[in-house]
């Protein structure tokens, strides 16, 4: 079993592979609120990133800092858009989420500076949705793997950006629940 300090997550609710070097990480659904602080944890409970919501600005603003403090993205929501879009902003370049104009299923489309683009679809406001690049998922948002209430994992595949999935799941959770 999978415990952290809110709750366990036994093996037959999700498909586990320790072998799979994948990243598991766990958010509560209330994460994002402006002026409001939150921890994302790391699969052993402890705290692994912080989501700054930065209270008293025009547009929504975010900042992702790593569990030292260190800034790691800001997020920005774009204002005067035809659609909603978020701008995440980090070192090795920017990337862009936005909301699908039209469509039955919740889709979300991030363009990534100087990588290939993401893509996002699922049920997004319940947490149930993969991220994927080129066809491949490289990212998997899931209510399922916890008993906790208001809690959600991601489970980030080896080799990608975690800071740049994290805070494409960050706006997806803030355009999602507006």
């Amino acid at each position: 079993m999978w415990s952290s300090p809110t709750g366990t997550m036994s093996l037959r609710d999700r498909r586990r592979d320790d072998e799979s070097g994948r990243t598991r990480f766990q958010m509560r659904e209330k994460l994002i609120s402006i002026g409001d602080d939150c921890w994302i944890e790391d699969e052993s409970g402890h705290r692994a990133f912080k989501v700054n919501g930065k209270a008293m600005r025009i547009r929504d603003t975010f900042v992702l800092e790593d569990a030292r403090g260190h800034e790691v993205a800001k997020i920005q929501e774009k204002k005067l858009t035809v659609r909603d879009k978020m701008v995440i902003e980090l070192p090795q370049g920017n990337a862009t989420v936005h909301k699908a104009l039209v469509g039955i299923r919740d889709r979300f489309q991030i363009d990534v500076d100087g990588a290939p683009d993401l893509k996002a679809h699922g049920n997004l406001v319940d947490h149930e949705y993969e991220i994927e690049r080129d066809g491949s998922t490289v990212a998997t948002v899931s209510k399922k793997w916890f008993r906790v209430r208001d809690s959600y994992g991601v489970e980030v595949a080896p080799g990608q950006d975690v800071a740049l999935l994290l805070s494409v799941v960050v706006c997806i959770d803030a355009m999602s629940h507006d």
